[in-house]
């Protein structure tokens, strides 16, 4: 339906509505601008997030796991330094019975090289040369084999006594040595690879007076 033309007097009453209209306060104004803004911003802050038990219980047992990953490795750690400790004990056994398996060995043996020197030492004028060499080749060998299996002889005339290595017979003043030096060797000593196996016997002189 079209709208009908308006008359003069229509136009004249719209006017005077429009002027007996309350125009609005300039603070209103700002408040009510004021207003939408603060609602406006209110609408875009996020609402705060509320607790969440189940994530905390979450990362409750991922720390607990954590803790018991380290216990875990550092166990493993000591097990392994125990077991590498162990082995090493072992080998170092292992040589040292290696090492010293012939240590009875030589203590039976060594009578015998004992009483072969002193049969070089007390054969006379009269002993054959074929004899004497015969004695003094058979005590080289004796040597010889011990040498070879780590065995070293002590014989220590001269030298500062040792009470590591040496044993004391007597003690003789004599003003020509130093005191406390081997002034004899009634009976030689001997190691295996360096552990003493029988102790030189010996005469240790001391000072005159």
């Amino acid at each position: 339906m079209a709208k009908e033309p308006q008359t003069p007097l229509d136009d004249e009453l719209e006017r005077r509505e429009e002027e007996a209209r309350p125009e609005p306060m300039e603070g209103e104004l700002d408040d009510a601008v004021g207003l939408d803004d603060d609602e406006s911003v209110a609408a875009e802050e996020p609402a705060t997030v509320s607790d969440n038990p189940e994530a905390d219980m979450l990362a409750a047992q991922v720390e607990e796991l954590e803790q018991s990953l380290a216990e875990a490795k550092d166990q493993a750690l000591r097990a392994a330094a125990e077991a590498q400790n162990v082995r090493r004990r072992a080998e170092q056994e292992a040589e040292k019975a290696r090492k010293f398996a012939l240590e009875r060995f030589v203590k039976e043996l060594l009578p015998v090289v004992d009483s072969l020197e002193k049969a070089l030492e007390a054969m006379g004028d009269d002993a054959s040369e074929a004899h004497r060499e015969g004695v003094a080749m058979t005590l080289k060998m004796q040597q010889d084999v011990l040498a070879k299996f780590g065995v070293e002889r002590l014989d220590p005339a001269g030298e500062p006594f040792d009470p590591q290595y040496h044993e004391a017979m007597a003690m003789v003043p004599n003003p020509e040595l130093e005191p406390n030096s081997v002034m004899e060797v009634v009976q030689k000593g001997y190691t295996l690879n360096g552990r003493l196996v029988r102790p030189a016997m010996v005469v240790v002189s001391q000072a005159a007076g």
